[in-house]
């Protein structure tokens, strides 16, 4: 499944790809992940605990920065994992792209992600609305990161990361997904040109 999006942070895009180049600093943002083990050569192991409904999900897997330009300011990452529970397996090719914007940073995000198992069955639009308020938290943690880099600070001591899960992301995603089939029924329908 493909899934793109994009987010700006208020901070320079030096800034940006140095605080990317710190992997600890960078798996700290990410909702439901917690990073174990430096494996060496790029390769990190951790686990990733995602739950919405009746399912939870925790996973435990690895990620490896499998290119890194720092000219072109762009990072691939490749990372797969295995549920604890032997219920299924996820993998995930990341690119991103940093790119300077008036007010800052923007990264642009490629994902492919491959499910198998209980999170497959949700189906591309609720899995692409979660992956999108992931992101959104994403953002948030590294613009507060960045900020208190910024100012000095020790950026280990602002909020810690909420686990991923339970009815907020539920109920977020499922607004999104709402508001795509309302736009569907109040837009004109437009047939293809033949």
């Amino acid at each position: 499944m493909q899934i793109t999006n994009q987010f700006e942070v208020a901070q320079p895009t030096e800034a940006v790809w140095d605080f990317f180049g710190n992997v600890p600093q960078v798996a700290a943002c990410l909702p439901g992940a917690e990073l174990s083990t430096d494996l060496g050569d790029d390769r990190y192991g951790g686990t990733v605990s995602i739950g919405l409904g009746p399912i939870k999900l925790d996973f435990d897997g690895s990620a490896e920065i499998t290119h890194r330009d720092p000219d072109a300011r762009t990072i691939s990452v490749s990372a797969s994992g295995t549920d604890r529970k032997g219920r299924g397996q996820a993998t995930l090719a990341l690119d991103a792209i940093l790119a300077p914007t008036a007010g800052g940073t923007a990264v642009d995000v490629a994902m492919d992600l491959q499910l198998s198992g209980p999170a497959a069955q949700y189906g591309r639009g609720l899995v692409g609305d979660v992956t999108t308020v992931l992101l959104g938290d994403f953002a948030a943690n590294v613009q507060n990161r960045l900020s208190a880099i910024a100012e000095g600070r020790d950026p280990d001591e602002i909020a810690q990361v909420q686990a991923a899960g339970g009815l907020a992301i539920g109920v977020r995603a499922a607004g999104m997904g709402l508001a795509r089939v309302v736009r569907r029924l109040a837009l004109p329908y437009r047939p293809e040109a033949v």
